[in-house]
């Protein structure tokens, strides 16, 4: 017997679990694309680790659970959990690194809380998590995108230096990060967060060789691209009616007002609305993670509430915080508080009056 999902009781399209991970993965195709494109064939042999390792990780749980095996692995949900961390993670990650995170989002954040549909949390964004706080010199070593790496590299090399340390040719990761006159190149918001920390301030910043996006001097070179394909993708599943526009739309504005309300007060410090909508993980978050059946709210209101909650702590962790990319955190803060919307978000039922009876005895 498979499960059968629908995303409103007024929702006439019918779809069993297999057929929405598979439409969701299909979704996801334009966006790992572009991240091959610009990031090379690192995020394809990472997606593979994670794949192959989520099965196994959750075949052995369920054999030692005494679940049927088959019924669970073919409904495609491991292997979306572990697209989803795949993409996350910088592709020249040590695989053994890789195969950890999974192990915490299948193992620890999905199978352990009773398998898919119990789990609290995102699955892939506790393995984010987990590996950000564990290894976070090594998951925040992203390669310079196309157009910019001074040393690109093969499939081979690739594989080299996931398995080994270093490529073919003998560089290891920080001499691949190295660009034209030796800077070290970050990700943008790795960029901004480091340079504001040594008195840089964020128009200075937008100088740098990585904002160069071709679309807006305050995107980062190929990032801004990577999340117009996952808009791109996410559309689709608003259409397909996978997913519903609430918590996309009220995330995405909610970033966009509250960075402006920072911007504006201090311009030098605080970046733009565009630049936080358009680089890091913000839009692939608001349509493939935050949208999560699961762990996301239920209600109409409460996904509204539960997307823009989302965006503050975005804007807020990325100003003030450690860490520069937030919508990890953000996701996971806000599944802890999904009970408590969904208890005050519940629409009223038919026939009841919202307003407390008064007894004409006792006004």
């Amino acid at each position: 017997m498979k499960l059968t999902l629908s995303s409103s009781p007024h929702q006439r399209v019918q779809r069993d679990t297999p057929q929405v991970m598979r439409l969701v993965i299909y979704a996801m195709l334009p966006g790992l694309a572009a991240q091959c494109y610009f990031f090379g064939w690192g995020v394809i042999i990472q997606a593979l680790i994670t794949i192959v390792a989520a099965l196994i990780f959750e075949g052995a749980v369920l054999w030692l659970r005494k679940k049927p095996i088959e019924r669970t692995l073919t409904d495609y949900s491991a292997v979306l959990t572990a697209l989803l961390l795949a993409v996350s993670l910088p592709p020249t990650l040590p695989w053994w690194m890789t195969v950890i995170g999974i192990f915490f989002a299948v193992v620890v954040a999905k199978q352990l809380y009773g398998g898919l549909g119990f789990n609290l949390f995102n699955p892939a964004m506790i393995g984010y998590v987990v590996l950000l706080i564990s290894f976070p010199v090594a998951m925040t070593s992203w390669l310079p995108p196309t157009g910019i790496s001074t040393l690109p590299m093969s499939f081979f090399d690739a594989v080299s230096i996931i398995f080994t340390g270093y490529t073919t040719s003998g560089y290891d990761v920080t001499q691949l990060q190295t660009v034209a006159d030796g800077v070290t190149m970050a990700t943008p918001l790795d960029t901004l967060k480091t340079n504001l920390t040594q008195g840089v301030t964020y128009t200075e910043t937008l100088g740098y060789p990585i904002f160069d996006g071709g679309l807006s001097t305050s995107l980062g070179a190929g990032w801004s691209w990577i999340s117009l394909a996952y808009l791109f993708g996410g559309l689709l599943l608003i259409k397909a009616r996978v997913i519903q526009w609430h918590i996309p739309a009220s995330m995405m504005a909610s970033v966009a007002l509250f960075a402006l309300v920072f911007h504006l007060s201090d311009a030098d410090h605080f970046a733009s609305p565009v630049f936080h909508l358009f680089n890091g993980a913000l839009i692939f978050g608001a349509f493939f993670i935050a949208t999560d059946p699961v762990s996301a709210s239920t209600t109409p209101k409460g996904r509204i509430v539960f997307g823009a909650a989302i965006g503050f702590w975005i804007v807020i962790i990325r100003n003030f915080g450690n860490y520069p990319d937030a919508v990890a955190f953000a996701v996971i803060v806000m599944n802890m508080a999904v009970p408590l919307i969904d208890y005050y978000t519940r629409p009223r039922t038919y026939g009841r009056s919202t307003r407390p009876k008064h007894n004409k005895a006792n006004p």
